[in-house]
């Protein structure tokens, strides 16, 4: 049987056939035939690969934490990833070394060192919220790696699943977070108290506010209706002053007009007046009148005696003669 065999590559698959050390064929998807004792066969897998990685680093506040992602690449230079690990496989079609199984444990340990210089310069707390950052962070700095690039591979993607502290740890920060919700659940109910505080300061200030201006405006109307009041008060004086001068002036008159009539009168004798009057015939009247004149005489007369009996017969007499013209007129 003669060793000659038939290669067919999947498009997916870089193929270098050797032969008396020099480079036959090579490229993607390729199928010839070969003669097995004196060629070598290299296959390198052009298709991505999903690299998982879970492993334990240390933060900048020394502390443990737990990473767990997921690395993907592929090989972008197949010839000199074929130049640093050995590919070749064997007339089967198996691989002749385990150095397929180096690559991915290589760019591992690139980005795990490279994830160990970044997670030291974040906090235990800042590692466990900023996972994008530091993600995205490493996978620029892997993409850009002297070590990736001298393996002619092309790095894809990083993602960094999950970032867990110790359980102790772990349940220490979620006792400070629960602290820090409770303080923050107080604090919002301290502020909504007290929101309710002032918002009845300012409703009572409002309502005082309100009596202030409604007394306010109560004090304004009793200055008016006093105002009005004392108007009114001044109209009535100065109405009364006008009357009292009204009157003072009309008595001035009536005295004026008096002291001219009586002025004639006081001039006259009482005794003609009398005389002349309606009562000179009154004999009550003439026996007043002849006391009164005996008494403006008393110093010249040297002794009088009334007796009661001379009164009497003088007063009944008096009564009589005054009561005869009215007995007559009667009769």
């Amino acid at each position: 049987m003669l060793p000659i065999r038939y290669m067919k590559a999947a498009p997916t698959t870089y193929v270098l056939q050797f032969k008396n050390g020099r480079v036959r064929r090579e490229g993607p998807g390729l199928s010839f035939l070969y003669y097995a004792p004196t060629t070598t066969l290299i296959t390198v897998p052009l298709e991505s690969a999903d690299v998982p990685f879970a492993f334990q680093e240390t933060t900048g506040d020394f502390q443990a934490v737990a990473l767990q992602g997921q690395l993907t690449y592929r090989v972008s230079d197949p010839k000199k990833l074929s130049s640093i690990l050995d590919f070749s496989i064997s007339p089967s079609g198996l691989y002749r070394s385990e150095d397929y199984r180096k690559l991915p444990e290589r760019l591992v340990h690139t980005m795990q060192t490279l994830m160990r210089a970044e997670t030291q310069k974040l906090s235990l707390q800042e590692a466990l919220t900023k996972s994008g950052t530091l993600s995205a962070s490493v996978f620029a700095t892997l993409k850009s790696s002297d070590a990736v690039a001298q393996l002619g591979v092309e790095i894809l993607n990083l993602s960094l699943l999950s970032i867990r502290p110790t359980p102790e740890m772990a349940k220490a920060l979620e006792a400070e977070a629960r602290e820090a919700l409770q303080r923050r659940s107080d604090e919002a109910i301290y502020e909504r108290r007290n929101n309710a505080v002032e918002q009845e300061r300012r409703i009572k200030e409002s309502e005082f506010n309100t009596e202030i201006a409604a007394e306010e405006k109560r004090r304004q109307i009793r200055e008016t209706q006093m105002a009005a009041d004392i108007a009114i008060e001044q109209q009535r004086a100065t109405l009364m002053e006008k009357r009292i001068e009204t009157d003072r002036k009309e008595a001035d008159s009536r005295a004026y007009a008096l002291e001219a009539t009586l002025k004639p009168v006081r001039e006259m004798d009482w005794r003609a007046m009398m005389t002349l009057s309606d009562h000179g015939g009154d004999p009550k009247m003439m026996i007043a009148l002849a006391f009164q004149e005996m008494a403006s005489n008393a110093q010249k007369i040297g002794e009088l005696n009334i007796s009661p009996d001379l009164l009497r017969s003088l007063i009944s007499s008096t009564v009589t003669t005054a009561a005869l013209p009215s007995t007559q007129k009667g009769k």
